[in-house]
């Protein structure tokens, strides 16, 4: 990923006492940053080579309990170490922090210096070299929704996340009044991320009370996917230094409208969209077509990496924009994949299922892997499918749940193949820690109803 300081600037950024801080961060399973805060001096002087971190950081959920279950890691094997190497092409000032850059460190075998196979990066990392073996540049690019709360984190946390209250009251979406109410947010998250080296397009209000969307530029798919890492991360820092709350969380109320995090891809080949055939129908060329066929035949296969938590799932629903089914329709959104774009050079396909809960990572990964076996298959692509694909009975359904669409990844041969067998099991035992959680829980609702009528 492209940063904005060599480390030659960076060491002068030290010398002169412009940065006396360096994070150092790995991404977990989850998609958030994990890491230290080094010296910066000390950095520059050596820890720029690697530093180590427990190998629990990629076996964890998201309290950071250590469940069993997991081959790579437990505690019969000791909990060892992992090598946390700087990528040092991604050092980056981060302006919203006084005196701080950042470096995103590859994750490595302490033993063998090898990448961890499960490592989200590595996992992204394998999948665009696949396609570069066949000739070929992902291009990606997401889309972050999120919610703004009245109240900090840690009020709203002392609170129970009980009467949770957005900053707006009505439905924002592309309302400018409104927005400029947010700016105290919004406006130090676009610049100081572009001051960063995230190249930040817009911000605008979504479809909610309280809610926002961010636009980071289409780029090669590990930018991408580091890009929406940092921005998500820049998010919650920013507004909890203004006192708010941002929620990446998909469905935060049952009457109100989810978060989703879009993906645009789409193949290139010697600087052009090889999406493109202005002789193809809606300008689609051949390898488009397969590719989306891969996109459709496998999306039941990736959909726990498009929607890994049991919330995930009360995202979709008819008239939310959230779809529920996995057919392709043309500029159409209520389908679980889109055609942008159609008969321009800018012609691609937006998987609109993933919620904003995605680890970018392994959600573009999957997503190349199954366009990629679309055309190394040589599928067919069936016809779009017009109006309201909610009501389209021969459509396939998303997977309607965390435990269906667990059963569809370790039945899937596909990404066994792509990915390997032990990451499968690796990300099929992460969900299912979830709904052995889940099913432990008493909820809310499930007190209110029965306490006294059952």
């Amino acid at each position: 990923m492209p940063g904005t300081m060599t480390f030659d600037d960076l060491k002068a950024a030290v010398a002169e006492g412009r940065i006396d801080t360096v994070l150092t961060c790995i991404v977990d399973m989850q998609g958030r940053l994990m890491g230290k805060r080094f010296v910066a001096q000390h950095f520059v002087d050596s820890a720029w080579e690697e530093t180590h971190c427990c190998n629990y950081l990629l076996a964890t959920d998201l309290e950071m309990a250590t469940p069993d279950g997991y081959a790579a890691t437990s505690w019969q094997a000791g909990y060892g170490d992992y090598v946390m190497k700087p990528d040092l092409s991604t050092i980056r000032p981060m302006p919203w922090l006084d005196g701080t850059a950042m470096v995103l460190c590859d994750v490595l075998d302490h033993h063998n210096h090898a990448d961890v196979p499960h490592s989200p990066r590595a996992v992204l990392k394998k999948q665009v070299a696949r396609a570069q073996a066949m000739g070929f540049a992902p291009m990606m690019a997401t889309e972050l929704e999120f919610f703004l709360f009245e109240g900090s984190y840690e009020q709203n946390h002392k609170a129970g996340y009980r009467n949770l209250t957005p900053v707006s009251c009505y439905n924002e979406d592309y309302n400018i009044l409104q927005t400029t109410k947010e700016e105290a947010v919004m406006r130090p998250l676009r610049n100081h991320l572009w001051a960063a080296g995230v190249p930040v397009e817009n911000s605008k209000g979504e479809a909610e009370v309280g809610q926002e969307e961010l636009n980071i530029r289409y780029g090669p798919a590990l930018d991408c996917a580091d890009f929406h890492t940092i921005a998500k991360h820049a998010t919650k820092e920013i507004a909890w230094a203004n006192g708010v709350s941002a929620s990446f969380l998909p469905k935060w109320h049952r009457d109100k409208v989810g978060s989703a995090s879009h993906i645009h891809q789409s193949l290139w080949r010697d600087g052009a969209n090889a999406f493109h055939d202005p002789a193809g129908e809606w300008g689609m060329s051949s390898v488009m077509r397969s590719y989306l066929a891969g996109l459709l035949k496998y999306a039941p296969d990736v959909t726990v990496f498009l929607a890994p938590f049991v919330n995930s799932y009360k995202r979709f629903a008819k008239g939310t924009f959230a779809p529920t089914k996995t057919g392709w329709s043309v500029d159409n959104r209520t389908a679980g994949f889109r055609l942008c774009g159609a008969e321009t050079r800018a012609v691609r396909v937006e998987c609109r299922i993933g919620g904003s809960d995605l680890n970018p990572y392994l959600a573009l990964a999957t997503q190349l892997a199954a366009g990629l076996a679309g055309i190394e298959q040589g599928l067919t692509l069936q016809p779009p499918t017009k109006g309201d694909v909610y009501e389209a009975e021969s459509v396939a359904d998303i997977p309607a749940s965390l435990r269906e669409a667990v059963g569809t990844l370790t039945g899937s041969g596909m990404l066994r193949a792509a990915l390997g067998d032990d990451v499968v099991a690796h990300y099929a035992r992460c969900a299912t820690w979830e709904l052995e959680e889940f099913d432990r829980a008493v909820t809310d609702w499930e007190i209110a109803r029965g306490f006294e009528r059952v």
